[in-house]
């Protein structure tokens, strides 16, 4: 898997604070104004903000997709959104389109979207975010880059944060990030002032018309390891903050009721970004490194099979790893407000632990591999065997219909995922499009072959099996016909009952490979980590 050098990425433009803007692909610096001015907008009267049709559609798709990409999806605090206004979510922003994706699927109200100006013009992606309304957005990085004028940026931005805007008021929900790019880090960065503002000019309008002003939700989005396939994620909906009517100015109101976008106060900003910093904040990792945060996972780990309640689910392991970092994490005396990562913590607890993890990570373990006594090494369940062995068999004989209809656009997924040249954060994105496109493109075409296969070899089927299958609703040539277009329709839903045994059973080769990881753990790294596991267990019990 190659990925492009940070370092080299960087082509030393700065923004207005002397800080290093983002990357900028290939795909984000090719603007296209015309077409970008000409996205279509999107209706209030309705259930969707787009085309019901094509918004069902690809909801559906999207399901079903993720329910294939993830081992496991948790949602949780969906009771806590009000169903009376709208809502706009913010939350940390590190895996692309899966995040807003994820977002989106757990909501209880459609979206209307804002993103990237690119998604809304790219050749197949734009037909799609287009019928549903998506409206684009031009980063300070394009503009200072020369991808657009200052005049065509503010026009563009103006348009699609007011349309964000109206969207939010009447009753809808939203996603914003506010850090206003997809990133590395352990941590947030530097809030940006564009989600307060929308909800902000949401707030006006609502109050113009006499509606419930609307809430900001902030949200945790936690991958186990975001660019693996069948990884865990955890979306968590946290407490909504409520924006206040003295928030909202009358001349605000009064100029966004024209339907023209116009600047919030700068002081209701900056309060509710203070704000939304203060309940965002904590809902991420907030880890000096992703070796601090491991640490910090091994030590719930460790804590909980102590106190005989290790977690059973990666939301578990989040949480336990969440009331650590409180615990023992230094507060912060810093007074810059963009500075939000936190000091390393000092504690010789989580300094052991960190070590411990980094011995299993570097063995490609974590601490689901402990028994439960945190003793040894977990020994393999053998109650899996007999249903592995079952949806292995199944699998087996499926395998023709996986070989033509969704081998091609796992490797178009791996192909495109490993060559992006947006980082390891874009990986799972390019997978998920091309799970997408590719089963709109790919699987009339395979199952045109495959029945095209079973039409020429019908007499040996017929042998086989004793019924020939094509005069299933008679002999006519009109019945041949309609027997030949319902196994083709027929083999849509089995391609897709195919991918779905496919994950769970490379959930059972991931589980294999993990007992054979264990096994082949050098005993010097065996020896080294429980040595420090028998100290962890001595200090948390001491």
């Amino acid at each position: 898997m190659k990925h492009p050098d940070p370092e080299a990425m960087n082509d030393g433009i700065l923004d207005h604070r002397g800080e290093v803007l983002p990357y900028l692909s290939k795909s984000a610096k090719n603007m296209k104004m015309d077409m970008l001015l000409g996205t279509p907008l999107p209706t209030y009267e309705g259930e969707t903000p787009g085309s019901y049709f094509w918004t069902k559609v690809i909801y559906w798709i999207c399901h079903r997709i993720s329910k294939v990409q993830y081992r496991s999806i948790e949602a949780s605090g969906m009771e806590k959104i009000p169903r009376d206004r709208g809502s706009l979510c913010c939350a940390w922003h590190t895996n692309g389109i899966l995040d807003a994706l994820q977002i989106t699927l757990n909501h209880p109200e459609y979206f209307v979207l804002g993103a990237r100006h690119d998604l809304v013009t790219r050749p197949i992606l734009g037909w799609w975010t287009r019928k549903m309304a998506v409206q684009p957005v031009v980063r300070k990085a394009e503009l200072l880059r020369g991808g657009c004028t200052e005049e065509e940026a503010s026009f563009l931005n103006g348009r699609s944060l007011m349309t964000l805007a109206s969207g939010i008021s009447h009753g809808y929900g939203c996603v914003l990030f506010p850090e206003g790019t997809s990133h590395n880090n352990s941590y947030m960065l530097r809030f940006r002032t564009g989600p307060m503002r929308t909800v902000l000019a949401a707030s006006a309008l609502a109050k113009a018309s006499g509606k419930e002003l609307p809430v900001l939700i902030p949200m945790g989005l936690h991958f186990r390891t975001r660019e693996y396939f069948r990884t865990d994620v955890w979306v968590e909906y946290g407490e909504p903050i409520q924006v206040e009517d003295s928030d909202v100015p009358q001349n605000l109101v009064d100029a966004v009721a024209t339907g023209t976008w116009s600047e919030p106060p700068a002081e209701s900003v900056f309060k509710l970004r203070d704000k939304l910093r203060e309940d965002l904040v904590p809902l991420s990792p907030n880890a000096y490194s992703w070796e601090e945060y491991r640490g910090l996972l091994l030590l719930g780990h460790i804590k909980g099979r102590i106190e005989n309640n290790p977690p059973n689910s990666w939301r578990e392991e989040v949480e336990h790893a969440r009331n650590l970092r409180d615990k023992y994490s230094i507060e912060s005396n810093s007074t810059d407000v963009d500075d939000l990562q936190p000091e390393k913590i000092t504690n010789p607890l989580i300094a052991k632990s960190e070590q411990a993890a980094e011995l299993l990570h570097r063995n490609r373990l974590d601490g689901r591999d402990l028994n439960y006594n945190a003793t040894n090494l977990a020994r393999p369940k053998l109650n899996k065997l007999p249903f592995a062995s079952i949806r292995i068999g199944l699998f087996a004989l499926l395998l023709p219909i996986f070989l033509i209809s969704l081998l091609p656009q796992m490797i178009l997924g791996r192909v495109l995922g490993d060559s992006t040249d947006e980082g390891i954060d874009a990986r799972t994105s390019y997978q998920f499009l091309a799970a997408m496109f590719g089963s709109i493109i790919i699987w009339p075409i395979s199952s045109t072959l495959i029945v095209g296969l079973l039409y020429w070899q019908t007499g040996a089927i017929e042998d086989i099996i004793g019924v020939n299958w094509t005069e299933l609703f008679g002999p006519s040539q009109f019945s041949t016909i309609f027997s030949v277009f319902m196994l083709w329709l027929a083999m849509f839903p089995l391609s897709l009952f195919t991918g779905r045994l496919f994950s769970v059973v490379w959930d059972d080769y991931v589980d294999l490979r993990g007992y054979i990881r264990k096994l082949r753990m050098p005993n010097k790294d065996k020896e080294e980590l429980f040595k420090i596991i028998i100290q962890l267990k001595q200090d948390l019990s001491g």
